[in-house]
């Protein structure tokens, strides 16, 4: 080899046949969970309209009325986590940068009313459970966000890679 001469090293080839593959066990249970959820919205805005009050409650925010302010925001709070989880699920290509803004909206979320909790009077400081997800989470996409926009390149270079190793060497 002389001096000049650069290797480049081929991409990494994942060992998963799909990009669902990816994601570790909690978050496919995560996304099964939110795609429950968003497939009770409408149901929830239907008994909202009749006046029927039911609490809901997500990342600290919580009322019994649907049709309030928080309750619409969190009927599109569970919207965009199961149109999230519905992505991941279905392995589109946007799906990972759509869970990483999932991620960033929950943690302000839960931050907010932190500190909403702090500056209130008659309310005591509670810290938010679901940060120890949610910040595992937007690490977990982040770390898988490159191979997952790239698994069909990848999976294609793997599939040459396989075609030539297979053809009988001359001798």
């Amino acid at each position: 080899m002389h001096e000049n001469d650069i290797e480049f090293p081929l991409p990494t080839v994942p060992q998963f046949k799909r990009r669902r593959d990816l994601l570790p066990w909690w978050v496919i249970g995560f996304t099964w969970i939110f795609l429950v959820f968003f497939a009770l919205m409408p149901v929830a805005v239907v008994v909202g309209l009749f006046r029927v009050n039911f609490e809901i409650s997500l990342l600290g925010l919580t009322t019994h009325d649907p049709l309030s302010l928080t309750g619409i925001s969190l009927i599109l709070l569970f919207s965009f986590k199961g149109i999230t989880a519905f992505a991941l699920w279905t392995e589109k290509k946007w799906a990972v940068g759509v869970a990483k803004i999932d991620a960033i909206i929950s943690i302000i979320v839960c931050c907010s009313t932190m500190a909403y909790a702090l500056f209130t009077p008659g309310y005591s400081f509670s810290l938010r459970l679901e940060l120890i997800a949610i910040i595992p989470y937007f690490y977990k996409m982040n770390s898988i966000e490159y191979v997952w926009l790239h698994f069909d390149d990848a999976i294609e270079i793997n599939q040459v890679s396989s075609d030539v190793s297979s053809d009988p060497k001359p001798i």
